[in-house]
């Protein structure tokens, strides 16, 4: 196959070339108007295009196994490939959740069974399982996550020996959840003794404060410091945090989510708890904080935290409603809409969303347009405008913040593995997905 004729988006540059694809992979990448007919008769013409690589998304929850009335590995990997995603990492706070290795081997087959595109998941840490990272399988899984604030079930690591004892063992990077749990608690207790047993959803930046964020931020970064460990804080939220950690560096990371880069403080009022999400939105100067964020180093990567949850369980306010959103079908246009307000470049939405996510966690093979990297490409049209509806949502629970809003990008076509999974508007009959494999040192 050859995509031709279109403007590519790779390593920090903007150039008219097309791509020749054999089999799953990358094979040359011709540059400016050259006729490549000879490599084939299956040609895609991306002309008035751009040709991204696929864009990995490093934090998801895909709700399988346990969860499936909310999402599945299915729906949630098809509606990823409409939006441009052809490689996701799922979060363990599943049912089980991914703190035995039994439970990983699970979650491994139920995406070879079942996934659009390319897959892999998160190690779940808790107060007592921390014996069996010398036993992980470091090139099938990312790395670590760690929940510094509430959590499901037993997932909350809250005891300081513990968390020194991770910091100093983990084989992996360590993906942190930073909240400080107690400061929760009694914003919590303080918002219900005012507002009621379930304070309207407004307060809960207040409740999940600047305070409780920055407070885990600052105790994780210390041990990461302290330990020399590879830690990468997910979902930063308040500028306070983005000051702790230094710009273009690989030790010690933070990742901004498409939420928190989109929405602030003032969109409570007209979506409600559709945003509520933990961390919570906070207000406009912490978003633009994020948004300056992502041009000056501070931001390492770019990803959803796409949390689908049935209506109803998004009903009621900061105690009752469930947090979490589903994003991960229009991340990839969101972000380019910040493109063309002039947030970021289109060459540094594709460092943040592709190849830093690759870089941080040691993807194999992936996250570049390279010849003998797997042709995992995105192709998107400008001025090509849309509108989100209950018609078009791809993700199992039907709904999204996004709804009614209006983009002027589209993804056109969706490569994964050199398989064509989504396609103006249709995605494919094709399960794609391929394990991914890391070159964990």
């Amino acid at each position: 196959m050859i995509i031709k004729g279109g403007n590519i988006v790779n390593e920090g540059r903007v150039f008219k070339g097309s791509i020749v694809i054999h089999d799953d992979y990358i094979v040359d990448i011709i540059e400016g108007d050259l006729q490549p007919e000879a490599y084939g008769d299956n040609t895609l013409d991306a002309t008035g295009c751009y040709v991204l690589p696929g864009v990995i998304d490093e934090h998801v929850h895909f709700r399988e196994p346990g969860l499936t009335e909310k999402a599945d590995i299915r729906t949630e990997s098809r509606a990823a490939a409409a939006g441009g995603v052809t490689s996701f990492f799922d979060m363990p706070n599943t049912v089980p959740q991914t703190t035995t290795l039994e439970a990983l081997e699970e979650k491994f087959m139920l995406a070879h069974d079942n996934s659009w595109i390319n897959y892999s998941f998160f190690f779940g840490a808790t107060n007592d399982n921390y014996t069996l990272f010398d036993r992980l399988p470091l090139n099938r899984i990312p790395g670590i996550k760690l929940f510094m604030g509430s959590s499901t079930g037993n997932m909350l690591v809250d005891r300081d020996e513990v968390l020194e004892r991770i910091f100093a063992t983990t084989p992996l990077p360590l993906m942190a959840h930073c909240e400080d749990t107690a400061i929760i608690n009694a914003n919590m207790a303080a918002a219900k003794k005012q507002h009621g047993d379930d304070p309207d959803v407004r307060f809960h930046p207040l409740i999940r404060s600047e305070e409780a964020c920055l407070s885990s931020t600052i105790k994780a970064i210390s041990l990461a410091v302290q330990h020399q460990t590879r830690l990468h804080v997910a979902h930063v939220t308040t500028a306070e945090e983005l000051s702790l950690f230094a710009p273009y560096t690989s030790q010690i990371t933070a990742e901004a989510t498409i939420g928190h880069l989109f929405f602030s403080l003032v969109d409570y009022q007209r979506l409600g708890s559709r945003i509520k999400v933990n961390p919570a939105i906070k207000n406009f100067r912490d978003c633009q904080a994020l948004r300056d964020g992502l041009t000056d180093g501070h931001i390492a990567a770019v990803a959803t935290d796409h949390a689908p949850h049935l209506l109803q369980q998004k009903q009621g306010g900061a105690a009752k409603a469930a947090s979490g959103m589903p994003m991960i079908q229009f991340s990839l246009v969101t972000m380019l809409e910040l493109v063309d307000q002039g947030v970021l470049t289109i060459e540094r939405l594709v460092q943040l969303m592709c190849h830093q996510p690759a870089m941080l966690f040691d993807v194999s093979q992936r996250g570049f347009l390279r010849p003998g990297y797997k042709a995992d490409i995105t192709i998107v049209r400008p001025h090509s405008p849309w509108t989100v509806s209950a018609d078009n949502i791809l993700s199992k629970c039907g709904w999204s913040p996004m709804e009614g809003h209006s983009f002027d990008w589209r993804v056109e076509k969706t490569l994964c593995n050199g398989l064509l999974v989504y396609d103006n508007g249709q995605v494919s009959a094709i399960k794609a997905g391929q394990e991914i494999q890391f070159r964990h040192p």
